[in-house]
């Protein structure tokens, strides 16, 4: 009893600001931190993002600048040297490829990212309301998202790009195309568990409207689940843009992404120009681990099961 009695006597002086709890961020937040690998990646995807900003600051030559006294002998002239100022040595055609990586970084993170963020937009709102209203509206939306996910998108976008022009723009409509179905179909799946709880009850029996419902009351807890897909998606979306530009259907000149800059890399190694490829693909291959350690530490702090 005596213990009992100091222990309450001690908690009297404590002031009241002093006792703080902790939120499910703050909680998610630390428990992010404590991953090793998610917080190294995490700097790592800033460092990215401000050399794809201010790289270019750093670069002697303009990523257009041609060097015409390095044509036909950049095996031994446009290797890599800070000397020259071709920090990444210089591509087939005589361009600085420090500063050609620094723009085909940018735009592989602005393709990922977009991408990503009009996959949780259009996903997320479509997937809730099909949820949340259910019945014969839900049975028709999410038809409509099985024969979208039963096209070969893949053909699609190339047809796109061949018909109406290779573009950055035609490319974001082909991904955008594509990239928000999984979402959709993820929101709906929560969508049905929480909209049976207490608190959209009571939204419903107040005579809330639904829109109100979907945004202030089931997408906000969907939050979680939505950073975590998106987290991952992002990476996804980078390979994808790859692939095409690596195909030549991407960014064109006088633009330029990892993928297209793998693909040059890829024709020059025959000629013993390496370094065409390895500074590209080692940027392409950072980024797409960074992406993907950072989304397995969002994972494992937004789990709820693990707290």
């Amino acid at each position: 009893m005596l213990l009992n009695r100091n222990a309450v006597s001690q908690l009297e002086d404590v002031p009241i600001e002093a006792v703080k709890g902790r939120s499910l961020w703050a909680d998610a937040r630390a428990r992010f931190f404590r991953n090793k690998a998610a917080t190294a990646s995490l700097f790592v995807l800033i460092a990215l993002g401000l050399f794809a900003l201010f790289g270019g600051l750093l670069a002697q030559y303009e990523r257009d600048f041609v060097d015409f006294t390095l044509i036909g002998s950049n095996a031994y002239k446009g290797v890599p040297s800070i000397e020259t100022g071709h920090y990444f040595g210089t591509d087939s055609s005589g361009r600085d490829l420090y500063a050609r990586v620094v723009q085909g970084t940018g735009i592989s993170l602005m393709v990922g990212i977009v991408g990503a963020l009009v996959a949780v937009v259009v996903g997320t709102l479509f997937g809730a309301s099909a949820g949340y209203f259910g019945g014969k509206i839900d049975n028709v939306m999410m038809r409509f998202v099985d024969i979208l996910m039963s096209i070969p998108f893949m053909f699609v976008l190339i047809l796109m790009l061949v018909i109406f022009g290779r573009s950055i723009f035609m490319l974001f409509v082909g991904i955008g195309l594509i990239s928000w179905l999984d979402m959709a179909r993820i929101a709906r799946g929560q969508t049905l568990s929480i909209k049976n709880k207490e608190f959209v009850e009571v939204a419903v029996a107040t005579g809330v409207h639904p829109l109100r419902i979907i945004l202030r009351h089931v997408v906000p807890n969907l939050l979680g689940i939505v950073i975590v897909y998106a987290t991952l998606l992002i990476p996804s979306l980078i390979i994808f843009e790859s692939f095409i530009s690596f195909l030549g259907l991407g960014v064109q000149e006088p633009n330029t992404s990892l993928g297209a800059l793998i693909s040059e890399g890829a024709e020059q190694m025959q000629y013993g120009l390496t370094w065409q490829l390895y500074f590209p693909i080692a940027f392409f291959v950072i980024t797409i681990f960074a992406f993907f350690f950072v989304g397995d530490g969002l994972r494992d702090a937004l789990d709820p099961k693990d707290r």
